[in-house]
């Protein structure tokens, strides 16, 4: 778990709005479609990265994160822990990503370390929509 604070994660999820998610799935019942689908429902630009979609609810996907022409302001990793450092640093390579979040269960201390010195905020396993739930819908 990373030591980010309610107030820190309020400014991620007011200030930024939009969102590549790498791992978003094709899959209505798995967490990875229903979290990036919620967001969209709820304002957010979400940007499917998914290289065996060519799109998802609709919308473009790209194979990676250097594909996407958009600006990011949020990646959001629905992948295994293990693939994180090349998503965290293709995130670096952008130049334009400000904040990294590990959805539940993905963690890598040592991408997150390489990210944060790059000054981007990183947040690791929470829950998008839990955290959103939690501290938005109370607003």
């Amino acid at each position: 778990m990373d030591s980010v604070d309610d107030s820190k994660i309020i400014e991620v999820l007011t200030s930024y709005r939009t969102i590549a998610c790498v791992g978003f799935s094709k899959d209505p019942s798995k967490w990875a479609h229903f979290v990036p689908k919620f967001l969209l429902s709820v304002g957010y630009n979400v940007i499917p990265v998914n290289p065996s979609a060519e799109s998802i609810l609709g919308r473009k996907s790209y194979a990676s994160l250097h594909e996407v022409p958009d600006k990011i302001d949020i990646v959001q990793i629905f992948r295994p822990s293990e693939e994180v450092p090349e998503i965290v640093n293709e995130s670096i390579k952008r130049q334009d990503v400000r904040v990294i979040w590990m959805q539940k269960g993905i963690a890598n201390d040592g991408a997150a370390q390489k990210a944060e010195m790059k000054g981007i905020t990183v947040i690791q396993d929470r829950c998008m929509y839990e955290e959103y739930s939690k501290l938005m819908l109370k607003r």
